[in-house]
């Protein structure tokens, strides 16, 4: 037994209790993967040959021919639908194709940090740059920034560099803004692109799983606050997301684990099917098969948009994709923002969520053990780590998003037994502090 309050179980105690008060359940036709779905969420191109999960390994291609790729339609209204495309190695050409139709006046801004612009920013400057293989007529001038790395720099300050870039070039509402990078440039630039003259569009290149199945998509976009994480931002939708698995190939092993973590709660949240292939193929996705890889994101890909489609701002079942967020959050601000990768953050919390909802009897042991089994295969964390300074900060009410019934199935509510939320705190912490 602890003999003091640990500083974990006060911050994250505290932290849990923001004002927010009522219950969502999901729609039983959003949450049950084996009902019909949209037929026109997602599309594949004439090459593509299949929409099921592959059973075997690819090598990507260094040919000048087009590739087989993904279209994954995000369907939003008033004529504001945005494409995704997921491939790997897309020639030189395609590429160009495929994003200048998206670019629809004569400016580009491009914009990545110090890591990915060695790697990827001359590359993708000319892909953009290239009138002669272009279809569109257009003369475009593409100019670069680079922004230094980390979730540290996620910040109104850094975001203010793109601004300050846009004005000095004398970017005009027909401008287009391009982030190349993983969360954090990507939120950034979609944020700078929303309060820019009032708003430009903007393309997302995401170049992390963590990115590509989720913040890429959906148009939320925003900044850290000494007080909070993304507190200040807009919902921005892109005019489409360019997907190519070959830059994972240069992200380090950590960060394509933490990416996982967000693959793993589609399954749990709306697609048990998902969640079954996951088991079976968790070890090829650490190995970064391509074939499993383009699936999975896919798959994501595909049930995000089918939720932002129903709620594109969150007033309702798209706050079920925060599944282990909450937790993860406090889990996040306690320790310090760069201690733990956003998705280790939320494995943890997915698991806190797991065993609450096991404790009020939502769910049944087998699949808490079965959560817990596929994030520990994956080498995420699924317990605290030892004490770290938190800090408190104040009560109110709260909602969460809890597992309840069979795998796939969630809730998004402030109605559960509070005793369950603080004994489950309560053991996560002893697991570290005995």
């Amino acid at each position: 037994m602890v003999a003091t309050p640990s500083p974990w179980l006060l911050a994250t105690t505290a932290f849990l209790f923001p004002t927010l008060t009522t219950s969502f359940t999901v729609p039983p036709a959003l949450m049950n993967p084996s009902l019909p779905k949209p037929t026109s969420t997602s599309t594949s191109t004439s090459l593509l040959s299949t929409t099921v999960p592959p059973t075997s390994s690819s090598t990507s291609t260094t040919s000048t021919a087009p590739i087989e790729y993904d279209t994954v339609r995000v369907d939003l209204a008033n004529g504001r639908d945005y494409p995704i495309y997921i491939g790997s190695s897309f020639p030189h050409s395609q590429a160009t194709s495929l994003l200048r139709r998206h670019v629809h006046g004569k400016r580009v801004l491009l914009i990545t940090n110090d890591r990915i612009s060695p790697l990827y920013l001359e590359e993708y400057r000319a892909i953009l740059a290239d009138d002669e293989g272009a279809d569109d007529g257009k003369e475009l001038v593409v100019e670069t920034l680079v922004l230094p790395d980390g979730e540290e720099n996620k910040s109104l300050e850094v975001m203010t560099l793109i601004l300050d870039r846009a004005l000095e070039l004398g970017l005009d509402r027909k401008s287009t803004f391009v982030a190349l990078g993983g969360g954090v440039i990507g939120d950034m630039v979609g944020f700078a692109s929303a309060v820019y003259q009032r708003g430009v569009n903007f393309i997302q290149i995401p170049t992390t799983v963590m990115a590509m199945v989720d913040s890429s998509v959906g148009g939320k976009t925003g900044v850290n606050h000494p007080l909070g994480k993304n507190m200040i931002g807009s919902f921005h939708q892109p005019q489409c997301v360019f997907i190519d698995t070959r830059t994972l190939s240069t992200l380090p092993d950590r960060e394509l684990r933490s990416g996982i973590s967000e693959i793993v709660k589609y399954g749990l949240i709306r697609d048990a099917p998902f969640f079954s292939w996951q088991e079976s193929r968790v070890s090829d996705l650490l190995a970064r098969d391509p074939d499993a890889t383009r699936y999975a994101i896919k798959r994501s890909c595909e049930n995000k948009a089918e939720v932002v489609r129903e709620d594109e701002k969150e007033a309702g079942v798209r706050a079920t994709l925060n599944l282990g967020h909450t937790f993860g959050h406090a889990i996040e601000n306690g320790s310090g923002y760069g201690t733990f990768l956003h998705g280790e953050g939320v494995s943890i919390g997915m698991c806190m969520a797991a065993r609450m909802s096991e404790r009020m009897g939502w769910i049944d042991e087998g699949l808490r053990e079965r959560i817990y089994d596929i994030l520990e295969k994956a080498n995420l964390p699924v317990r605290l780590p030892k004490d770290l300074p938190m800090t408190k900060v104040a009560d109110g009410k709260l909602r969460l998003i809890l597992l309840k019934g069979e795998l796939g199935n969630c809730v998004f509510t402030g109605d559960f037994d509070v005793d369950a939320l603080q004994a489950t705190i309560e053991e996560f912490v002893e697991e570290i502090s005995a």
